[in-house]
């Protein structure tokens, strides 16, 4: 029989990426996750070095509150619960009695364009995306809560409504796989993808649901500063980029080829001239959904590609990794 420490180590090399993984996710992989979510929350309370802790963790809403009656005042209530409506009509107080939701909805919004698509060691992006929200998905799973997703690509946006069962985030995870095996290269990822994805969710929830995105903020505009808007008026959003440093710098090459999947061109990456406008268009989208973010008080965790994620989203949680 083997022993507690040996099978957790079957279980953590069991959810080793193979190589082919790093590219394209396989389910198998993305099941066996499960094992790892441990250690971490997307609650309320979070240890004091977590990014969600502080003035964030405020702004957690946590379960929402049901009411459940109306009642005389009795010594020890909270006045703050006192229907002032009622206690003036009937002339004695009466205090509303609310108790906790049961369950929370959490909404992973997750990018798998062809942006997403890169990678210079570890793995792609999109397979990091792919970890992140198995792994958040198995978490919220394990806490009683319901997960759902919207997954999109550059082509179409597909949702699933918040569900707490073991085959809603299997169904989750299937979608995931599928979006990563159709990835390759191609042209150039659209814009106004990320816009319409977001919209999409908007008329998916209603509110009190938790928002989880997890993307590169490629084509983030004007219009999405106003969609993040509305969704956090009556939600909680958590951003989670994910970034690999080699789109931060052009390679200092003499010849390099660059494609749009279309069109190709040659040139040299030891102009720096060339080097400084490459610099400056990958920052453009990211620091405009960095300053939205910061407007609005809505937190952010960043993961890159070269380390392994499970660690990077422990660290950033506040757990021991």
């Amino acid at each position: 029989m083997k022993s507690p420490l040996n099978w957790f180590q079957d279980r953590s090399a069991e959810a080793a990426p193979s190589p082919d993984e790093r590219i394209a996710v396989s389910l198998e992989y993305l099941r066996a996750l499960e094992f790892s979510a441990r250690g971490f929350s997307f609650l309320p309370h979070q240890p004091a070095r977590s990014i969600l802790s502080g003035q964030h963790a405020s702004r957690l809403r946590g379960r929402g509150l049901n009411f459940e009656e109306l009642r005389h005042y009795r010594p020890g209530d909270d006045i703050r619960t006192m229907d002032w409506k009622v206690t003036n009509r009937t002339g004695k107080p009466h205090v509303r009695v609310y108790t906790e939701e049961r369950e929370r909805r959490v909404m992973l919004l997750v990018d798998q364009r062809i942006s997403m698509f890169f990678g210079s060691q570890r793995a792609m992006k999109s397979v990091v995306a792919a970890e992140l929200a198995a792994l958040a998905a198995w978490r919220v799973l394990q806490v009683g809560d319901r997960v759902g997703a919207l997954i999109f690509d550059d082509e179409q946006c597909r949702a699933f409504p918040p569900r707490r069962s073991r085959h809603a985030v299997l169904e989750i995870l299937k979608q995931l796989e599928k979006a990563n095996a159709a990835l390759h290269c191609g042209p150039q990822a659209q814009p106004g993808q990320l816009n319409r994805a977001l919209d999409a969710l908007l008329r998916q929830i209603a509110h009190d649901t938790l928002v989880i995105y997890i993307g590169d903020g490629f084509g983030w505009d004007e219009h999405s500063d106003e969609l993040l808007k509305r969704l956090s008026i009556h939600n909680d959003v958590i951003a989670i980029n994910v970034s690999d440093p080699a789109e931060e710098h052009l390679p200092p090459l003499k010849d390099l080829v660059v494609s749009d999947g279309a069109l190709q061109i040659r040139v040299s990456g030891t102009q720096q001239e060339l080097q400084q406008r490459f610099e400056q268009s990958q920052r453009h989208h990211v620091e405009q959904m960095l300053k939205t973010l910061q407007r609005y008080g809505l937190p952010l965790i960043e993961i890159n590609t070269v380390e392994e994620t499970l660690p990077q989203l422990l660290r950033a949680l506040g757990a021991p990794a």
